[in-house]
């Protein structure tokens, strides 16, 4: 063997581990447990408007909002920053996106865009990672084939929009999200009385 083919062949081996590993965190498994790692971290709920960072801003772990589970677990889990691909989506195909429609937005803004689920249902929707869309008025438990890590989206209270991601599946479906008083993991009946959305699985 060549010192070039010896080199070469050295080379991919010492990678491997670092290809495997990469894939290996890339799954359902471990967004789940990044989200559930948020549980007794993020203790209460804040949707104001806030200016940060960018690219990796967040606000306060200790608040925040339903769609700051979903992005703190990509960061944590996947090494992904949604802040970033949504504007970067939004900044190459903001009609697309309902920030232009619902808020009459006239350009994206990086302090708040990934933190609507409305946009995030879209992001997910264009990276190709919706699996079912749930008839309208379905019960909030009406999910069929969950895994942990996929992304659930509701209407809750009527029309506001709501996101988790599930812990546990297929069997006793379990649910991490921030309704209100901070992440928490709970049972899916318990969203029974709410509208079922959408239904995601997105592996990046």
């Amino acid at each position: 063997m060549s010192a070039i083919s010896r080199r070469t062949t050295l080379g991919m081996i010492l990678a491997a581990p670092a290809f495997g590993a990469s894939a290996q965190t890339r799954d359902g498994a471990a967004l789940a447990m990044a989200a559930r790692e948020q549980i007794g971290v993020t203790k209460a709920y804040d949707a104001s408007y806030r200016a940060i960072a960018y690219p990796l801003g967040d606000v306060l772990r200790t608040t925040g909002v339903c769609a700051d589970v979903l992005v703190r677990a990509a960061r944590d889990a996947w090494q992904i920053d949604l802040q970033q691909r949504v504007h970067e989506d939004m900044v190459r195909n903001f009609g697309a996106y309902p920030s232009s429609k619902t808020w009459g937005l006239k350009r994206p803004d990086a302090n708040i865009d990934h933190r609507r689920v409305l946009n995030l249902e879209t992001y997910l929707e264009r990276q190709g990672a919706l699996r079912a869309r749930i008839a309208k008025r379905a019960a909030g438990d009406s999910f069929d084939e969950l895994r942990a890590g996929d992304i659930l989206t509701w209407r809750v209270w009527g029309d506001r929009p709501h996101l988790g991601i599930v812990a546990r599946g297929p069997d006793s479906v379990r649910v991490v999200h921030n309704i209100g008083f901070g992440t928490k993991e709970e049972p899916l009946w318990m969203f029974k009385l709410h509208a079922a959305v959408a239904h995601y699985r997105w592996r990046a």
